[in-house]
Order: C-alpha cells, then sequence, then structure tokens
C-alpha cells in the first residue's frame, strides 16, 4: 500500500533540474503566427524569460537568419538576459546545430524546456530529437505559436504522443516557485506576475493596494 510523503514529484521542474532554450522570438517568425494573439505571445514569452531571470535557469536563446531575414530576437527576452549569447544557426532543426548541442552539453541538464516560433517545426522538431536521446522534454504551450490553430494544436498532440509534457507561462513561474515561504524569490515572483500575469497580476497588484493601504496614497513633494 502506497504511503503519502511531503516529497515532490520527480517531473516537477526546479530552477536547478533543466535548460530553457528560447527558440526563434523574432519579428519574421511572428508576422506569420496565428494560432495566438501576437501581443499575447509577447506577454506570455516576457513571463517565461524572467521568470527564468529570477531564479537563475540555465537559459540557452536561439535565432535563425537573425541578419539577413528574421530580424533581432524579441527585446522582451534580452532584456531579460542581456549577457545571453544567442546562438545563430541555420538548421530549422535547432537540434542539429552543433554549437546548441555543445551548449547543451555543458549545461548538462537532465529536463529540457522548449519556447518558441513555430510550434510544428521549431519546438516540434527538437522535442522529439531530445526524447530519443533521453531528455525529458516540456513545452510551453502558451509561450509557442503556429501559422494556424490546427498547426499549433497538431504539433502539441505530435510532441505529447511521443512523453512530452506541457505546460503554461503562468504554471512554469509558479512551479519554479512552489512554496511561498521561500522569501528569496517572493517578491521577484510577485512583480513578475503583476507584469506579466494577466488577470491574476491585475489581482495581485489589487490585493497589494487594498491589504497595504496603498490606496490614495500620494508620494511627499
Amino acid at each position: 500500500m502506497s504511503k503519502a510523503s511531503t516529497q515532490p514529484a520527480k517531473t516537477l521542474l526546479t530552477p536547478t533540474n533543466h535548460a530553457l532554450i528560447m527558440i526563434d522570438y523574432q519579428p519574421q517568425m511572428a508576422f506569420a503566427t496565428r494560432s495566438i494573439d501576437i501581443a499575447a505571445l509577447r506577454n506570455n514569452a516576457a513571463l517565461v524569460a524572467n521568470a527564468a531571470k529570477e531564479f537563475k535557469v540555465a537559459t540557452i536563446l536561439t535565432a535563425v537568419a537573425s541578419k539577413t531575414f528574421s530580424g533581432p530576437t524579441f527585446s522582451e527576452i534580452t532584456d531579460a538576459h542581456p549577457n545571453a549569447q544567442i546562438v545563430e544557426r541555420t538548421t530549422m532543426n535547432c537540434w542539429e546545430d552543433s554549437n546548441l548541442i555543445n551548449s547543451v552539453n555543458q549545461l548538462n541538464k537532465p529536463k529540457i524546456v522548449l519556447a518558441g516560433l513555430w510550434t510544428s517545426v521549431c519546438i516540434a522538431d527538437p522535442a522529439l530529437s531530445a526524447i530519443e536521446q533521453g531528455f525529458e522534454v516540456y513545452a510551453l504551450a502558451d509561450a509557442c505559436g503556429d501559422v494556424s490553430e490546427e498547426a499549433h494544436s497538431r504539433a502539441m498532440e505530435r510532441m505529447t504522443d511521443v512523453g512530452v509534457r506541457p505546460l503554461t507561462s503562468i504554471t512554469y513561474l509558479l512551479e519554479l516557485q512552489r512554496d511561498w515561504a521561500r522569501t528569496e524569490t517572493y517578491n521577484q515572483v510577485m512583480d513578475v506576475v503583476s507584469r506579466y500575469g494577466g488577470g491574476y497580476g491585475l489581482g495581485v497588484k489589487y490585493a497589494k493596494a487594498m491589504i497595504h493601504g496603498e490606496v490614495g496614497k500620494t508620494k511627499a513633494a
């Protein structure tokens, strides 16, 4: 008979057990994205990037033809990771790029979290490749996008069929925190939620204003 304990599931993400790879958040890729509103996509990508920043997650940024075709990586991401070296590549499947693989091997993490454009190619291809090579792979569904809802949905199904674990941007942030008693990151998480958490973020701002008596206060001259 099983006995319950406070031990969390091994499949849960922690700040140190995974590498985050953010792929091709570039204008040319965004222009044709139709499965998600671009403003929502940028917001969710910013949430993920800032979550990784606050929890010091090992993060890899990668882009394709940034100077000749696809354009620069979204500023929301590079602002959160100003010192990150963006892996430039020619392969649609980043897992086939030797520089990317060298970075992954140097980080030596058993879990890989993927987000980017487009879901059916730039996310599905490395996800399938990494799964086959023994990694545990997670896909941030609402921080990915594709040329149609159909393309995005079929790609997510294709990945989950082989064991890729889907989650959302807010789930990612809260899974890294997981305990509100972890005061060393509490304020940072609340700041990220307030900026990028949509209705949840508005609720946090409202509660802070009402509970802490900030409503109606004016700054001293």
